[in-house]
């Protein structure tokens, strides 16, 4: 089969390439699964399992991409929840070759049903953004209704739908980035916006809860704004900055079918967009993973027509 796999960490993604690679098989309480679009996080490059295993030996050509969205063609001893044929979509452990490829050898319990209404290419740009979104929101941020947001990068495929679910669940989002941005962040449902180039961050005055997708000098400005009380979530890293009288978090997204279900259902009845960029085909996979210009949005790959 067809597939993208990583050959060099220092090269990060001029170090993909196309390559054939045989078809898995399924494990114990496993599924294989067709694979008709994949998602694409940039931060892969930096992330430890890309490279190396559980016990810490290099991965060789590892397949990459973790999100996705196909049809059950194969079931492992001892799966169950799943059928041949089915429609599904979700994220794949991080130390298993991954999704920008033909086939892709998934736990089951990983997997939430995609309904027939929900097109591929829209199912695979949802499981990292949404669940980042949904975990580090309502888990780790404990939104209440009433509370402020400031989120930065809101215009962003994980950003947008912060700020999505934050308004849906009354909250008041102060979104961040760069200038061209704006337009796309008040679309998305921000209250308002700040441009981290020209704007100051005291400005703000207090917010409940940060959702920082920077870090750096943009995450210990933030810290110093955070009320009382208050969470500053981070999904990139260890926190370097804490508020004086509040919770630090950072956090690695979790599989949860059935927050894939919450948040599918918001897509399907409209009060969820995601926010696709680049699409591209398998075969023009590799210079779409390597952009030689900054692009807005998640980039998704189809697999198949």
């Amino acid at each position: 089969m067809k597939a993208i796999v990583a050959t060099d960490q220092a090269a990060e993604a001029a170090g993909i390439t196309l390559a054939e690679r045989p078809e898995p098989t399924p494990a114990i309480n496993d599924v294989v699964v067709e694979v008709h679009a994949s998602g694409f996080v940039p931060a892969e490059w930096e992330w430890p399992s890309t490279w190396v295993d559980r016990a810490g030996h290099d991965r060789a050509q590892a397949i990459i991409g973790h999100e996705f969205a196909g049809v059950v063609t194969s079931l492992g001893y001892g799966t169950t929840g799943l059928s041949l044929g089915q429609r599904v979509f979700g994220i794949t452990d991080w130390h298993r070759d991954g999704t920008l490829a033909e086939y892709a050898a998934v736990e089951a319990r990983n997997l939430a049903p995609l309904p027939g209404n929900v097109d591929f290419t829209v199912g695979a740009s949802l499981p990292i953004s949404g669940l980042t979104a949904w975990q580090g929101l309502f888990q780790h941020g404990r939104l209440q209704a009433g509370q402020s947001v400031l989120v930065h990068g809101a215009a962003g495929a994980v950003g947008s739908v912060v700020t999505q679910l934050a308004r849906e669940f009354g909250a008041y989002v102060i979104g961040t980035g760069r200038a061209a941005d704006r337009q796309a962040a008040l679309d998305f449902g921000a209250n308002e916006f700040l441009d981290l180039a020209t704007g100051d961050l005291d400005d703000i005055g207090g917010v409940d809860v940060v959702f920082d997708v920077i870090g750096a000098d943009i995450q210990r400005r933030s810290a110093s704004i955070i009320r009382p009380g208050g969470t500053l979530v981070s999904v990139v890293g260890p926190v370097e900055a804490r508020p004086v009288d509040g919770l630090a978090v950072d956090f690695v997204v979790e599989s949860v079918p059935s927050q894939l279900v919450e948040i599918v259902d918001r897509v399907r009845d409209g009060r969820l967009r995601t926010h696709i960029g680049t699409v591209a085909t398998l075969d023009d996979a590799v210079p779409a993973l390597n952009p030689t210009e900054r692009r807005k949005g998640k980039t998704v790959i189809r697999v198949r027509p």
